[in-house]
């Protein structure tokens, strides 16, 4: 039994040594975290945009020698507002075939036909959202991001970016508020029966 006390005390001390040795260990102490400040969050932020493309479907193209690219001054403003609304061959896409325009900026399929939001910080993009407007839109897939609004149609990958870390969509929010605002009010989408 004395052994064991013996034994028991030998293992208490030298387990009381090794927890304070840790605490003093610099291995042991965490690095502090590094805040990004918003400049380098805008930075981060164009970087996603651009990886992402964003300007697929958001920025109005004209053709050039590589087939279409983007209008530099219209970038992320979404499908122009002045261009007439093609109608889609509701035979097509009743058999199950999508459709784009020109310029990738409007789709047609089984639910309509959607444009490409502004997403310029100008008051018709998203110059009057919020970060959570923003977040909600992003993440959850509603319009504008207003909570219990309808759910953004195709060809919006939104489901994409579910797992998107806050910090991603911070970046890109304050990047997006720092683009050039470019006035553009973007078409309601279509319904299929009004196609």
């Amino acid at each position: 039994m004395e052994k064991i006390i013996r034994f028991s005390a030998m293992f208490l001390t030298a387990s009381a040594i090794l927890l304070a040795g840790c605490g003093n260990n610099p291995k042991t102490v965490l690095p502090e975290t590094v805040v990004p400040t918003d400049a380098q969050l805008i930075q981060k932020g164009e970087y996603l945009v651009t990886i992402s493309g964003c300007n697929d479907c958001h920025s109005p193209k004209e053709m050039g020698p590589q087939g279409p690219m983007v209008i530099a001054s219209l970038m992320l403003s979404g499908y122009p507002a002045e261009r007439p609304v093609s109608k889609a061959d509701p035979g097509v896409i009743k058999k199950g075939w999508s459709l784009v325009n020109e310029d990738f900026t409007a789709y047609a399929g089984m639910w309509g036909i959607s444009f490409g939001a502004n997403l310029t910080s100008d008051q018709t993009g998203i110059g009057n959202w919020t970060e959570e407007n923003f977040k909600r839109a992003l993440k959850e897939g509603r319009y504008k991001g207003i909570e219990g609004s309808r759910i953004l149609l195709p060809p919006m990958p939104w489901t994409n970016f579910i797992k998107m870390t806050d910090e991603d969509v911070r970046a890109i929010f304050l990047y997006l508020k720092s683009t050039k605002p470019v006035s553009n009010v973007v078409p309601m989408p279509i319904a299929p029966d009004k196609m």
